[in-house]
């Protein structure tokens, strides 16, 4: 028998209209989005508000996070045509910014890398829609990593999701310093890239331990920075240990922008992409007083 999960009564809110939602994921058929694939709990404001989060590399991943609801297993082979499939979806639904995202792909020499590069090229001559991309970790390939930097979406992104401590148990495959090395690099190739990453809280983590990992994303070259609760989107993920009320999301959200990061979105309902493309108008604002102040112009 599966244990019921009892949220909160302020973490329960409203649904959009169904019926905006279902023209999104009709037009969408099986064309894979990580809003779908994740069970996120945000799939009804988002899909209503025609914002997603495109999943390039087919919908199986060969790792196996022990908080995410992605089917994982043998992968399927890559689809040729999946960026020109993505950029028609873009310009029929008239998004002015586009997410991309991925399974991780071992199998792949490059982690997909290449592909990752050619869909946002494809997207870059057929849409006029900025591109943020949401990348593995390609298993540490700093080749890899220059195709999709070299390739320039607006913003790279890379998720920690968790403290130091938990990274064994919450995403076995995945390493704490790896990931921090995956941002150091993507500012060593390119110093003017934005990049981002998100936490989750609700794992078993301490309040100290999340600043200290936000210090460390910092000090990696991070730019903005997301904090959201953590959800379990199955009987077959990790149980939640708290839920974090508005306030402790405020109080880190203020500690990040104290420490030094551009921008932060940080909430109950906060997901790595929710809202992207909130964040990339306001640091748009201030992206050429920043360079100026780094000396890249």
């Amino acid at each position: 028998m599966v244990k019921k999960v009892n949220y909160p009564r302020w973490l329960l809110r409203p649904a959009p209209c169904v019926a905006d939602l279902n023209k999104t994921a009709r037009f969408l058929g099986d064309l894979p989005t990580i809003c779908t694939s994740a069970a996120c709990p945000n799939i009804f404001e988002c899909f209503a508000r025609k914002q997603l989060t495109f999943m390039i590399l087919g919908n199986i991943c060969t790792r196996k996070c022990n908080f995410c609801a992605v089917t994982h297993g043998e992968p399927t082979a890559v689809d040729p045509e999946e960026a020109e499939r993505i950029a028609a979806a873009v310009l029929h639904l008239g998004l002015a910014h586009v997410v991309i995202t991925s399974v991780s792909r071992d199998d792949l020499e490059d982690g997909g890398a290449s592909h990752y590069a050619r869909t946002i090229n494809v997207l870059r001559q057929k849409t006029k829609a900025s591109v943020e991309v949401l990348i593995p970790d390609f298993g540490g390939n700093r080749q890899a990593l220059e195709q999709v930097v070299g390739a320039e979406p607006d913003l790279i992104a890379h998720n920690l999701e968790t403290v130091a401590r938990l990274q064994n148990c919450i995403r076995p495959q995945g390493d704490y310093g790896r990931s921090l090395q995956v941002l150091c690099a993507i500012k060593e190739i390119n110093p003017k890239m934005i990049t981002k990453s998100g936490l989750m809280l609700g794992l078993g983590e301490e309040d100290a331990e999340v600043l200290t990992a936000m210090q460390d994303l910092l000090e990696a070259g991070c730019d903005i920075l997301t904090v959201g609760q953590y959800r379990q989107p199955g009987a077959k993920q990790t149980a939640v240990q708290r839920f974090i009320l508005e306030t402790g999301f405020n109080y880190f959200r203020e500690k990040a922008l104290q420490m030094g990061f551009r921008y932060v979105l940080a909430g109950s309902y906060v997901r790595s992409s929710y809202r992207a493309e909130e964040a990339k108008k306001l640091l748009n604002d201030d992206r050429a007083r920043i360079d100026r102040k780094r000396g890249l112009n």
